[in-house]
């Protein structure tokens, strides 16, 4: 029998592991950039992320002893992306990351598990996240988990737009943590929440 995919906050000593493995994940996007020095931007955007005053928490996914993913949580669209203009008072999840290694073992859906739990711990009634037009795959498996579209809170980066997603938590919860969340063709998926960056 497999391990199984335990989830945790992140511990100082990590940080540079959860470091590589976003760059490692989010790598598959360098070609889509306008320029090199846009992916050089959104890079240093994603290492200095760790250090992030506005970051509430950032969890990790271990599979054994290797962190396979992480996510970070913010108390709201204002701390999420320094945007006022966003009309968020709810949680936001930002940078979720499976390492490439990692597909097919329920990394993303895990995170997103503990993630939701946590926001209802908060007496919150959305969970919101955004993500870039670039990730087409991640919106399908948002899309797919009972995510649903905030057309109002989305935005223009550059050239590209950043939609806007939120999880509705008066639904059961057995509607993310049943076998939906297990299958392997979704599992797959490298998921991406940021809009950040140069995306």
């Amino acid at each position: 029998m497999s391990q199984p995919v335990v989830v945790s906050e992140l511990q100082s000593e990590d940080r540079n592991e959860v470091i590589k493995l976003l760059i490692d994940s989010y790598s598959q996007y360098e070609d889509v950039f306008r320029s090199p020095e846009a992916w050089a931007n959104y890079l240093e955007n994603i290492k200095s992320s760790l250090e992030n005053p506005n970051v509430e928490r950032i969890l990790v996914a271990k599979h054994g002893s290797t962190i396979v993913g992480s996510i970070q949580l913010f108390e709201s669209g204002d701390k999420a992306y320094q945007r006022p203009e966003l009309d968020i008072p709810h949680p936001v999840v930002r940078l979720l990351a499976v390492h490439p290694n990692a597909r097919g073992l329920g990394v993303a859906q895990a995170l997103l598990r503990e993630s939701l739990d946590l926001a209802v711990e908060k007496g919150a009634k959305y969970l919101y996240l955004h993500t870039g037009d670039i990730m087409e795959r991640a919106r399908a498996l948002y899309e797919w988990l009972g995510f649903e579209r905030d057309q109002a809170n989305e935005f223009s980066n550059g050239d590209s737009l950043v939609r806007c997603y939120f999880f509705d938590l008066s639904k059961s919860r057995e509607h993310i943590a049943t076998s939906r969340m297990k299958t392997t063709v979704e599992s797959q998926l490298v998921i991406d929440s940021t809009a950040s960056g140069s995306l």
